[in-house]
Formats: structure tokens, sequence, C-alpha cells
């Protein structure tokens, strides 16, 4: 047990899932028993107000029946809580709730028992006073100077002061300038409440000013002119605290009687009642709550300040003096003096914990009890044993480096793609270009073959397509249990996706004998919307500017049979063209040739064709198995369009470079910007305040250059994630292409697609340019090598570049051409071709822990690539011979030649 721990004196837990805050905890004699010991009042946001008499009690983790004296469930939740005298016609104690649209006053009163049960307690209603405003916070206290009775103030959310004298409503004043509320409290040396505003600075308004000042009923009408007597509201004095104040406390006791304590998020403020600081303490954490109390020493104040890190520090003035643990972060904390013990710290968490504490360093005598001596039961231990190793066998009985699938999977994830567009449309854009946008339900149903625990369903897919909604939060599911989620998806942007693929990712908790509480698992499903749901069918286009061709080698076959749902509307009644209308704007023509077995694609998009030819792709196999064709072939025999490819990567590269100068722009803006505030406050603090010089005209110019910067930049910024978009499309074309005419595996794609596209997005620490270039590099380098003396080579080079935008695209266009001319002339793309390879001698010597560096790649093209592993330079290195001993076969001795 920590010796610096908070001593537990009392505690209670209060309710289940209710929420309390600073104002909801209060201490008195609420009672008026005369004894001088208080109790403690605590209200919740659920509306249940409970009063508490603590003692010591032996176990904290259950209430004592009698140390609750009342509990009462009100009919709004409670915000504040004080204890005052509010009734006019008596000098007792009186209990104040501030409800949100209402002002209670209760008296508590309590009746001697005449069983052992205790005392019985009453809560009755005085009076209570309906408020036309939201209310946040209030204060108490002898307003106008005014002794033996307290006057009531409540702030609005609004920004409204309504004071109430006992059971009479005196008048309302709005404060100048309010945005939000804030920490408000009443000063009763000066007569004045001390607010600290949106602005971050501590105002004070004097009574006598808030009760001469303008009547207004709404905001507005405070800045209008009236003719009536009244004056314009304004503070008397402002403190500027630069941060938003958690609390504001002004003590009552008497040596410290002129000072003001002010609790902000970093800083620790204390001024006198003028307005002037008399001292400040920056904090190195993240307080909660304080409350100030009497020092033992004249002219010192205490002060107990809690922070998030479950602390709870006594400071004296800044000297710090001590420093306890609790067992959570309070929000409110106050002093009560009760029967067995004075000077009580008594805490409120936020969900409830009610903490009455003492600090002090008294040890805990509690020391670990023996254990029963006994001896072990070996043939219980012997089954414990082998039950154990038959588990490990079990879980470790597997020679593949990734998991197999089991055959009895813990959920089975079914995702169903509607077979006609949704009537309405979810679509969140009506239209484009007077084309409807459609969307489409897709269905997933989950079906649960063990006990399933915490699932949750997310649902991605590819920009500009959205869903109505992307994530879902299953219940929990017994064995052969199942349940089905639907969404809509549709087209949310003005330019087409990459791919019309989506996935569906469960992640949930399945249960097990070594682990009740479940095992994270992870399930992924793919599903595919339809072409329909981007385009829609149109009239060929004749004259396209780019042209692709593929062949095949089975008959031609009618288009009408391979996209039926877009003959229908075609005006071609021959099924030889189809044109598709994509919703953002371009149109694709499909041809098929009457004679040969040839399909054109044409468009004026290039990257737009993407969907389209795999589309065909895919049909087409799909039509061919169902003929039961084992030998059906498609090809591409033109020439790779790698022109028409750089534009879209060019274009990419452009905007990239754009939001760099962008950035660098505001940059500079912003160094400006606060320069010219700089000089412009200085001159502000100047008690001789020298001429502006214009420096407000630069100030606003450089406002609006900033303003329209980081407009453009914005502008810029989706402009370059819809042109990644595009460039995944005309990357994805050229990979079907490039494999359609080298006939490349289903393996060597996935490699050729991984090269080309490393990254599923742009971030501003890496772009798509430069790891592409890397990977065609390494490809260059490796599998790809002119012979495997330069394949080997690669291998001992250890340097590695760092990644950054390129100064242009040459380079890496320059690699792309040099990519495709060599899969071309029969290059293999593999990734297992490394451990193939031969290394030479000096090449496995250079590359040895202590070798010499390799030779740089030289830069340029990727063609000149290092041609030799090393050169030995003898004319200026000494050769060191070291002679070591035969081996036990007798061969010859070993030379080794180390390079000194």
């Amino acid at each position: 047990m920590s010796l610096f721990k908070a001593r537990d004196w009392w505690s209670a837990v209060l309710g289940e899932g209710e929420e309390f805050d600073q104002g909801c905890l209060c201490v008195g004699d609420v009672d008026n028993s005369g004894s001088g010991h208080d109790k403690v009042v605590v209200g919740s946001y659920m509306g249940m107000l409970r009063i508490f008499s603590p003692h010591a009690s032996k176990s904290s983790e259950e209430v004592p029946a009698d140390a609750q004296l009342l509990e009462v469930q009100l009919q709004n939740a409670i915000i504040q809580v004080e204890l005052g005298k509010f009734v006019s016609c008596s000098d007792l104690l009186h209990l104040a709730v501030l409800h949100p649209r209402k002002l209670s006053v209760f008296s508590i009163s309590g009746t001697a028992g005449n069983v052992e049960h205790g005392d019985q307690y009453q809560l009755k209603l005085v009076y209570e006073h309906n408020l036309q405003r939201t209310a946040c916070s209030m204060t108490h206290g002898t307003f106008g100077g005014v002794s033996g009775h307290h006057s009531l103030c409540v702030q609005s959310m609004d920004g409204m002061l309504m004071f109430f004298e006992q059971e009479s409503y005196s008048f309302g004043r709005f404060l100048p300038g309010f945005l939000l509320p804030g920490p408000l409290v009443y000063n009763p040396r000066t007569d004045s409440f001390l607010t600290v505003s949106s602005a971050r600075q501590l105002e004070s308004y004097k009574y006598e000013t808030l009760a001469v000042a303008t009547e207004a009923e709404t905001r507005q009408d405070q800045d209008l002119s009236v003719n009536s007597g009244g004056k314009r509201l304004t503070p008397d004095w402002v403190f500027v605290l630069g941060e938003q104040a958690l609390e504001v406390c002004v003590p009552s006791f008497s040596h410290s009687s002129s000072f003001i304590f002010i609790l902000g998020e970093r800083n620790l403020y204390c001024l006198r009642d003028n307005g002037q600081i008399h001292f400040m303490k920056k904090l190195e954490f993240n307080p909660s709550c304080f409350l100030p109390y009497a020092s033992v020493r004249d002219g010192t104040t205490n002060l107990l300040l809690c922070n998030h890190t479950n602390m709870l520090l006594v400071y004296q003035d800044v000297t710090l003096k001590w420093a306890a643990q609790l067992p959570f972060v309070p929000v409110a904390t106050r002093l009560a003096n009760f029967p067995e013990l004075k000077g009580v710290v008594t805490s409120l968490s936020s969900d409830g914990h009610l903490l009455c504490s003492y600090m002090g360093t008294d040890p805990s005598f509690f020391s670990t009890p023996k254990v029963d001596a006994r001896e072990a039961d070996y043939e219980q231990v012997e089954a414990e044993m082998k039950r154990l190793q038959k588990l490990i066998r079990e879980a470790t009985r597997t020679q593949d480096i990734l998991p197999k699938s089991m055959t009895d999977e813990d959920l089975t994830v079914k995702v169903a793609v509607s077979s006609s567009m949704d009537d309405p449309s979810q679509a969140l854009i009506p239209d484009i270009d007077g084309l409807l946008i459609p969307s489409i339900t897709v269905q997933v149903k989950l079906k649960a073959n063990s006990v399933i625990q915490t699932s949750k369903l997310t649902v991605s897919i590819q920009p500009p397509l959205a869903v109505t909604q992307d994530q879902f939060i299953l219940e929990p599911m017994d064995i052969g249990s199942s349940t089905s989620v639907k969404f809509s998806a549709f087209l949310n942007g003005r330019y087409l996706p990459a791919d019309l693929k989506g996935e569906i990712t469960v992640s949930y908790n399945s249960p097990t004998e070594l682990n009740p509480t479940g095992v994270p698992k992870i399930l992924q499903s793919t599903f595919t919307l339809p072409l329909a749901l981007v385009c829609v069918p149109s009239s060929p286009a004749k004259t396209t500017k780019f042209k692709i061709t593929l062949d095949t080698n089975q008959a031609p076959v009618q288009l009408s049979s391979i996209f039926s749902e877009f003959s229908i509307k075609s005006e071609d009644k021959d099924g030889n063209s189809l044109a598709f209308q994509f919703l953002p704007g371009p149109k694709v023509t499909l041809l098929a040739s009457k004679t040969s077995q040839r399909y054109r694609i044409q468009s004026d998009s290039f990257e737009d064709m993407w969907l389209v030819a795999k589309e065909l792709v895919r049909r087409f196999d799909q039509y061919f198995s169902k003929l039961g064709v084992k030998d059906f072939k498609k090809s591409f025999s033109g020439p790779l369009p790698l022109q028409e490819y750089f534009l879209s990567v060019d274009h990419h590269f452009q905007l990239r470079v754009s939001a760099k100068q962008y950035q660098d722009l505001l940059s500079e803006q912003a160094v400006q910007f606060r320069a010219i505030q700089r000089r412009l406050l200085t001159r502000f603090k100047d008690k001789t305040p020298a001429p502006l010089q214009n420096l407000d005209t630069l100030l606003d110019t450089t406002y609006n250059q900033v303003m329209a910067l980081a407009d453009a930049a914005e502008e810029n910024h989706t402009q370059l994630e819809e042109a990644f978009v595009r460039l995944r499309g005309s990357t994805q074309l050229l990979v079907l292409l490039l494999s359609l005419s080298q006939g490349l595996t289903p393996e060597q794609t996935a490699i050729l697609e991984a090269t080309l596209l490393p990254l599923l997005q742009d971030t501003p620490q890496l772009g798509w340019e430069e790891s592409c270039d890397a990977a065609v590099s390494h490809l260059l380098r490796t599998c790809l090598s002119r012979s495997p003396k330069d394949q080997a080579t690669s291998l001992a080079h250890t340097g590695a570049q760092i990644l950054g935008l390129p100064r242009d695209t040459d380079r890496l266009k320059r690699h792309i051409s040099l990519l495709c001319d060599r899969i071309a002339k029969g290059g293999r793309l593999t990734l297992a071709s490394e451990a193939n390879v031969q290394v030479p001698a000096q090449v496995q010597h250079l590359a040895a822990p202590g070798g010499i560096e390799p030779i740089p790649e030289v830069s340029g093209d990727g063609e000149d690539l290092p041609q030799e592993a090393t050169k030995f330079i003898k004319k200026k290195h000494s050769v060191k011979k070291v002679r070591k001993g035969r081996n036990t076969n007798g061969s010859c001795p070993v030379l080794k030649c180390i390079l000194l």
C-alpha cells in the first residue's frame, strides 16, 4: 500500500449510469440540527437527490443504511445544489436546487425515530421559480449588502443573469459580448459578480451596476439605444486570462479576504479584489477541480487541487506541501466536519463515486496469511499436465506460416447485391447533368456457428462511391442464430471510381475454454456492384480519341447476349455495338467485329475505359465457361498506350507539386501574419502608442491572402483526390493490357498490379510517384535484370534511398517503359527469384558484415545498372595475407584478403 495514498474514511457508489458535475456536491448542516456537523448533499443529472451523514465504516464496498438520510427522485435533472438562507421569514438553512427550467428551494427536516431504524427525514418544497430560459449555473449571497438573508442569481445558457430575492423575481440582465457560459461567483466584499467570458477574460460586474443597467427582454435588445433611464452594461474591470477557466472561487475566511482564485486549464491565478494579479502558477498537469481553504500561516492560503492523474495536491500559495493518490478523478471537492473527524476531504467523481478521505501516513498492518501446508495431488497434477500438452500440440500442429482456414468457421458471412435499383434512390446527389443517380441495396447475412460477442461490421467502398451506413454494431449471437443488415450504395461524386468492389469486415470475439472473455477475430468478404450503378445505355460514338482492341480465339459473340441489361435500351438492333454513358459525363463505346474475333473499346477519356474493359473480360470468361469452352483465350496485340497513360501520371504529379507550393505559400503568409500581429500588439500595449502606419491594412490584406490560399489549397486537394482515382483506373487498364498481351498468370498479374499501385491513396509523407518508382526499380534490379550477375549484385546493395517528391516524372516514365519492354522480351515476374540466384563469391564477401560498401547505382535510366560487383584498386591499398591452419582433411591453407 502506498504511504501517500488518501486514506479512505467513508465511501459510497451512487447509482448506476448516473452523471455528476461540479455543482452537484455541497456540504453543510442541511437539516439545521445545530450540532455543527455537516451533511453531504449530492444531486445527479438523472434527477436523484441524496443526503448522507457519513461516519467511519469498516467496509468501503457497501454503504451502511444509517449513513443515507434521504434519497428522492425529482422530475428534472439537477444542475447545481446550494445551501443558504433562501426563505424570507426564516433564519434556517434551506436547499436550493437548480434544474434546467426551474429553481426550487426545499427544507429538510428530521423526526426522531422511536425504533432502531433511526431518524426519519423529509423533503418539503418551500417555493419554486419557473425559468423562461435554460439555466447553466447559479450563485448566492447577500446581494446589495443586505444581511441576514441570501439572494440567488441564475445564469442562463444565452447569457442572462436572473436575480431572485427569496420568493420574488427581481430583474434580469444580459452580459455584453456573451457567447458561451462560464463560471459565475459572487464576491461579497465588493458586492460584485465575477465570470469568465468566451473571450477568455475575467470580468467583474457590480450589483449596483447590474441593477441600474438597461432592461432587455432579448440579447438583441441590449445593443439597441433606448430612451429609458438605464445605462449600458459594462464590466468594472477585466483581467485577460488567455485560457478557459474551470472554476472561480472567492474564499470567505478573514486573513485572505482580498483574494480571488481562478483555476484555468493550464494555470492557477490569484487576483486581488481590484483585478490586480497577486501570483500565478503554471501547472504541469490537467486539473479537474480545486478548493481554497484557511491556512495556519497568516498571509497565505491553502488549496486542494485535483488533476486527471488521480492526484490530490495540497498547495500553500504556489508551494506544493502534500500529494496523495485518489482512486478516481474528482469533478468536485469540499471540506466537511463530521462528528468523528474534522476537516474531511469530500470528493465526487463524474460517475458517482463519493469519497470522504483524510491525508496521513499511518502504515497498513496487513500481513499476508500463511498458506496451509498440504501435500500435492500428483495424479491431479499429471492429468492437468497431459491436458495442457495436448492443447499445445494441437495449437502447434501446422507446417505453414499462414494459418489455414478451419472448415467450421465461427461466423458465416454472405453478401447479396440486389438485382434491381432502389425506388426511390437513396443517393445524396439527385442527378448529374440531368441523369438521375441510382442506388442499389446490399444485404449482408451473418450466421453464427458458435457464441459471438461484441461484433462490429464495417463497410469499405472505393471513392467516390458511398453507402448510407458504413458501420453496424451487432448484438451478441448464440450458436445457430443469424442476423442481417442492409445498406444502399450509390455514386457521390462527379468522377468515376477505380473499382466497383466493396469489402465487408466483421470483427468479433469468440469465447473459448481457456479464454472466456473471447478471442478477437476478423472475417472479411467482398462484393461487386453492377456496372449499371454508374452508367446508362446511350448511342454509340463514331469518332473518339482513344481506342483499344481485344482479340479472342472463339467465334464472334453478339454484345446483346453479353450485356443483356444494356442491350434492351440500345439503339443497335444487330447487337454489334453498345455505348455506355457514365453518369459523370464520359461515354465509352464497345464495338464487335462481324467477321473476326475482335472487339474495340473507344472513348474520349483513357482512364474511363477501364471499367468497361474489365467488365468485358469478366463476362467473356463467364459466357464461355457456361458453354463449356476450356481453351478460351483473350489477348491484346496492339502497342501499349504508354503515352496516354503518362498523361494521367503528369496530371497527378502537377497537382502534387501545386499542393506543395500552396503549403509553402501558406507557411510564408502565416509567418508574416504573426509578425504583423506582434507589431500591432506592441503598439497597443505601449502607454504612448505610436501611429499604426497602415499595419492594420497590411494585417487585413495578409488575412485575405491566407484565406484565399487556404481555399485554393482545399480545391487543389479535392482535384488531387480525383486525379489519384483516375490514375488508379488508367494504371489498372495498363496492367490488364500488359497481362493480356504477354499472357501473364494471375500471380504475375498480382505482382505487376502491386508494383504499379503500391498505395491505395496519397499521403502528405508518401506519394504514388516515389513509391511506384521504388517498386519498379526493385523489379528491374531483381527478377527483370539483364543477367544473373546483375541480379546477384543488387542483393548486396544494402543502401536504401529516402523516398520523397521527385523533381519530375521523367525517371519514373523511363522505368515504367523499361519494365514493359523487359516483360515483352520474356521477363519473368516472381518474388522468389532472389533465393534462386547463385551469388558470386566476391559478392558474398561484399555483402557480409564488415565488407566494403557496394558501389551505388548510377543515377539516370534504369538500364544503367552496375555491371560489376566491385573494383579492387591496388595502388593505394595494402593487402595483408593471413595464414590459417590446415583442415582436418589435409586441404591447403586458406588465404584471406583483408583490405586495409
